[in-house]
């Protein structure tokens, strides 16, 4: 369905958490979408590459929980445009976060949570999360969840017509 005013672009894309590929025509709302969801998404603490003793969990925790706000702030600002069906760019950016970012958050988010109320007021932030049992666990499946992350990012960028 093309929109007027709004010429389509025909694409393919991958698409991670197993979602497979997606073939479709690009209408310029999505791509305007897409652009805006990438640059976001691209400047996010949670897309960059940690060292050993880099960053902090909650950092990331926080900035990945935000772009569920960001997702849904742009889907609605741009619209039914975005969503003409089920392989458009809308549907595909909720599958996103409820096939992938959903479940690393919501089995993080309490775990951290639990152990951070813990944090005796003399020890730092930092060094009490890294002192976690789950602390190397949780930043190896970050890495994962990155790497997944990666690939959205190229989608969106093919999408936004910036690849």
């Amino acid at each position: 369905m093309e929109l007027p005013g709004i010429k389509a672009r025909s694409l393919a894309v991958n698409l991670p958490f197993g979602l497979g590929s997606l073939q479709f025509e690009a209408n310029e709302v999505e791509q305007r979408a897409a652009w805006s969801l990438y640059v976001e998404l691209m400047t996010r603490t949670a897309m960059q590459p940690l060292g050993v003793h880099e960053g902090s969990l909650r950092e990331m925790l926080d900035s990945l929980y935000s772009l569920f706000v960001l997702t849904r702030e742009i889907l609605r600002q741009s619209g039914p445009a975005v969503a003409h069906g089920p392989d458009s760019f809308g549907p595909v950016a909720i599958d996103i976060l409820n096939t992938g970012l959903r479940p690393f958050c919501s089995k993080w988010h309490p775990l951290l949570q639990a152990y951070e109320v813990k944090r005796p007021p003399d020890v730092p932030r930092l060094e009490h999360e890294q002192g976690w049992e789950y602390y190397h666990q949780m930043r190896r499946e970050l890495e994962g969840l990155q790497k997944q992350m990666g690939v959205y990012a190229d989608a969106l960028a093919s999408i936004a017509g910036a690849k």
